[in-house]
């Protein structure tokens, strides 16, 4: 049972994570962003590439 309850603390803090992440991605000046070769739609994607590495 405690396998199961760590698993699912780590899932929430990685679903934090990502949701942070995303949305930081999306507030990013377009500016910024066009200098970081970042396309802003791809959010999502990136996002879930940095916490979940994937």
């Amino acid at each position: 049972m405690t396998a199961l309850l760590e698993t699912l603390q780590t899932r929430l803090k990685q679903r934090a994570a990502y949701a942070r992440t995303k949305a930081e991605l999306e507030a990013m000046p377009l500016d910024v962003a066009i200098d970081l070769d970042i396309y802003k739609p791809d959010a999502a994607k990136i996002a879930a590439q940095a916490v979940y590495g994937r």
